[in-house]
């Protein structure tokens, strides 16, 4: 039997997260968490999801990445599924940066792994991490295809009239600055997932997807394709988040370092951690932004006001990029579960063809579904989405027999 499981990797700056699937039948047979690597109070979670076990979790000291894969792995043998397996094609890991080299899922070889480690500038807190779990899954598994599947791959095809920022060429060039985009995974599954839905191919189809989690996106999709999407350079650009600010006038960090006498740190960390959700009411779970709202709370009710404000304003802008909208599509904790946020995000939207059915958009289901009205000219729908699998099917399409001796992708 040819191998046929891939182990899905994403590491975190300290956390590891991960998944093992069938690819013959896209079914999932473990899960598992180690957060808060390196504390006195790490745990690892570990959900086996086929014979019948029942989870087990781990507290106490995991001093680094190393010894978390190593712990995830035995939990992983503990069921019968460890990495040793014979039946184990492939380890994929979800890799935040990409830059403009990386269009395409990747085996990772020395040369990727140093191109990975040259993006670390404009990925500071997260491809580190990624090249730590990346070496540390190559030493438990030397033998083994390893597979960078990237957050900013989808986004490569954006025309340079969207990526491109409007400063000075050869300085933007030097220091690699332009609009890169994240989320991409996300987007990528879900706007196949909405064509799916809507009984097209995804050539057939124009699509806004709203990934809206703690971390938020938006992107157009033109025919299967990205034409243009929220997040920058880094993912702070953009929509209203839950600890980041998304879009502001530049010019605010030179006006809190000449005023406020602020640091570059020190703004940083304002804009990506106490900005946003958190920053306007103190809170970034909308489920408690909402209860405070229902309670009478007026700080709650402007961050919630000002949330949809700018959701509106990137669903009126990728309107006009696409020229023709098939659907608006909902993904995300925020965007999967919270139906008051997709009310008002559509709500002033009919003479662009969008509207939302009250009894549809209440109803509560794992499964892709549209919650707009019949008559609506575009479709409104709300599309689980499912980076794990997304990555897992990627990984596995590039090693699996036929697809083995297919080059490397990558724009250079």
């Amino acid at each position: 039997m040819e191998p046929h499981r891939v182990l899905v990797l994403n590491s975190g700056s300290s956390s590891v997260k991960y998944q093992l699937l069938d690819m013959r039948d896209r079914s999932r047979l473990a899960s598992g968490l180690v957060e808060r690597i390196g504390e006195e109070t790490s745990r690892l979670a570990h959900t086996p999801l086929t014979g019948g076990a029942e989870p087990r979790e781990r507290t106490g000291r995991i001093a680094d990445h190393d010894e978390a894969l190593k712990a995830a792995a035995e939990e992983l043998a503990a069921d019968g599924l460890g990495l040793d397996s014979p039946e184990l094609a492939a380890i994929g890991h979800r890799v935040v940066h990409g830059g403009l080299r990386f269009s395409a899922p990747t085996v990772i070889t020395d040369e990727v792994l140093k191109e990975i480690e040259r993006l670390v500038p404009v990925a500071p807190l997260h491809n580190p991490a990624n090249i730590t779990g990346i070496r540390t899954a190559q030493a438990l598994r030397p033998d083994l295809p390893q597979v960078a599947v990237f957050d900013t791959a989808f986004h490569t095809t954006m025309p340079e009239a969207a990526a491109r920022y409007a400063i000075d060429v050869e300085t933007a060039d030097a220091h690699r600055i332009r609009r890169y985009g994240f989320h991409g995974t996300s987007h990528a599954y879900v706007s196949r997932k909405t064509a799916e839905l809507l009984g097209k191919a995804p050539e057939e189809v124009n699509v806004i997807v709203l990934h809206l989690g703690n971390g938020a996106s938006a992107s157009a999709v033109a025919g299967g394709r990205c034409v243009e999407t929220s997040m920058g350079l880094t993912p702070l650009e953009g929509l209203v988040m839950g600890t980041r600010s998304g879009d502001i006038d530049p010019a605010v960090t030179f006006h809190l370092k000449r005023v406020a006498g602020m640091s570059a740190d020190e703004i940083d960390v304002l804009l990506n951690k106490r900005s946003g959700l958190v920053g306007l009411c103190g809170d970034n779970d909308m489920r408690v932004i909402r209860r405070r709202i229902d309670e009478g709370d007026e700080r709650a009710a402007l961050a919630f006001d000002i949330y949809i404000h700018r959701l509106k304003k990137y669903i009126g802008a990728y309107t006009a990029v696409l020229g023709r909208v098939d659907a608006v599509a909902f993904t995300a904790g925020v965007g999967e579960n919270a139906a008051p946020v997709r009310e008002a995000a559509i709500a002033g939207l009919e003479e662009l063809g969008m509207a939302v059915d009250a009894s549809l958009n209440s109803v509560r289901s794992p499964q892709p579904r549209l919650i707009s009205p019949e008559y609506a000219r575009v479709a409104v729908a709300v599309v689980p989405t499912d980076e794990e699998l997304e990555i897992a099917e990627q990984t596995f399409a590039l090693v699996s027999p036929g697809d083995a001796d297919s080059p490397v992708h990558s724009d250079n």
